[in-house]
This record gives C-alpha cells, structure tokens and sequence, in this order.
C-alpha cells in the first residue's frame, strides 16, 4: 500500500481540527493543535516515579522551552526506553531533537536494566511495559496538579512508545490488548516483539533496524513488523549493527531522524505532510532501505 493510502488510514485515527497552541488549564481536554512550524530550544528535567516503592522509576524528560520554562501550550508524549546496560541520558542525541520538534520526552532508568542497577536482571524487561505505563499515569497527574512546572503542558490523550534494542521489545509490549488509547504509535529500533504484543487496537509502528545486527538479528525484527495489525513501516540500515545509527554525525543518523520525527509527527499532530515526506526522510541509496505494509 502507497503512502497516501497509509495516511488516508491513519488519519481516520486522529482528532480532526486544529487550534492555536496557547495555554491551557492543567486537567482540562487538549484541543488538537498544528505541528510547530519552527524549532524549540530544549529544556531537561528529572524527577522519580515512585521513589520508596519496590520499583522507583528515575525519568529524565526533555522538552520543548521558551528561557527557563515550558513552551507555551500542550505538547504529545513520547515514553523512550532505554535498551540493557544503558541509561537515558546515552540517547539524548536522538531524543532531545525530538524535543526540539515538539514534543515531551520522557525517559525512564529502568530497575533492573539499567546501567549501574543493583540487581541487573535481563528478565526484568518483561516487566517493563507496565513501567512504561505507570510513567504515563504519573505524567497524568503533573498534567493536572498546578504546582509542577510541566502542568498544563502534556497532552496525554497523544501519546507514542518508543524504544532501543530491549526498550524495543518493552515498546512492543505496550501494544497489547485491553491498552488505552492515548497510546497513538510505536517506534521499535533494533526490537522485536513480545508475547502479547499488537493484539490490541490497530496503531501506526515504525520498525527501525541493522541489517547486520548481531545481537538483535533483523530477522526479528521483521517477524514483529509482519505481526502488526496497523499500518507499518520498516527503515532497513543497510550494512549496520545494534545502533550505530542512532549517534549524530554517523551514516544513517539523519535518515533516522528525519523518519523518526515525521513518523511523530504524522502520528501524533495528525500532520499529513508529514506522513508524505516519510519515504524521502528515509531514503538515501546504499544506506538506507524504507518499505512500508498495510493492516491486515
């Protein structure tokens, strides 16, 4: 299926209408609003989920900014998860130009997964998508308490995962049945799918992978994009590994950004030119490969 039809099929997901982007009260419902026309400058803060629980949840949130505050307005959320031994922060070359764009990152330091954690555990990623979950109900409620400098701001009713190498499969396995829907889209870089995953409603996923990856073969990766039940995109980098492509200034980096972005875009602002720049965002001979596969 070409690209119009994959727009014209999404777009039957999204809030029609746009409004300005001004302020809003926290709480209230957030009007759908245009894409930012220009960038931001980014502001970075952290703060913990659940600190004396048995699972505290670190999170480091970029966003868009105006001086020392939030831009004005609300902006849609993107959860991103980090992959094993890593930390948030190591993916800022990708995240904060997403911010740049528009949108709120939120990236959690998982328990078990994380660089430095106490008690490393591989098998913990099972328990990771409802982190992720958690995160979004705690962004729920800054959203809504006045005090907090992020209130006001979020627009939770759009809301993407996305993810590297193990944050991969936990943005898989966020996608399953029975999930709300202001989970709007999925980015899985170097990932897979999970037991449960896209059997839930129809979302829009962007699979990003090597080629050449050894530790995450691509051959799983396309098993969970043939496994979607929404429109679906793959972006092949040809040749390479586990991520090399995700740090600016390598080959592939700007081809997985600008897919990155205007995949968001699109899914997330409802932005259909967005969604029709995606296979030139994507392609560049030798480097790149960008397929795309319609809902079952």
């Amino acid at each position: 299926m070409g690209i119009k039809r994959l727009v014209a099929v999404l777009m039957t997901t999204l809030l029609a209408g746009c409004a300005p982007a001004g302020a809003a009260a926290p709480g209230t419902p957030p009007p759908a609003r245009p894409a930012p026309a220009a960038a931001y400058t980014v502001g970075v803060r952290t703060f913990t989920v659940d600190p004396t629980s048995a699972r505290p949840l670190p999170v480091t949130v970029w966003y868009p900014a105006e001086g020392d505050a939030v831009a004005a307005g609300r902006f849609p959320v993107v959860v991103y998860s980090h992959g094993l031994h890593s930390l948030p922060e190591l993916h800022a070359g990708l995240t904060a130009r997403w911010a740049a764009a528009g949108f709120v990152v939120a990236a959690p330091a998982y328990p078990h997964t994380r660089r430095g954690a106490a008690r490393f555990s591989r098998a913990d990623v099972r328990h990771q998508p409802a982190d992720g979950w958690r995160l979004i109900r705690h962004l729920t409620r800054l959203d809504a308490r006045a005090a907090d400098p992020l209130a006001g701001h979020l627009d939770v009713t759009r809301v993407a995962a996305a993810g590297h190498s193990a944050g991969g499969f936990t943005t898989a396995g966020m996608f399953t049945s029975g999930r709300s829907g202001r989970l709007r889209a999925g980015i899985v870089i170097a990932g897979g799918g999970t037991a449960g995953s896209f059997a839930g409603p129809a979302a829009p996923l962007l699979f990003v992978h090597g080629t050449a990856d050894k530790i995450v073969p691509v051959t799983v990766g396309r098993a969970a994009y043939q496994r979607t039940t929404g429109p679906t995109a793959f972006l092949s980098l040809l040749g390479q590994g586990h991520g090399e492509y995700l740090t600016p200034g390598l080959p592939g980096f700007d081809q997985v950004l600008a897919t990155t972005t205007d995949f968001l875009r699109w899914t997330l602002y409802g932005d259909p030119a967005a969604g029709r720049r995606l296979p030139g965002d994507a392609r560049r001979p030798g480097v790149t490969l960008y397929e795309t596969r319609p809902a079952p």
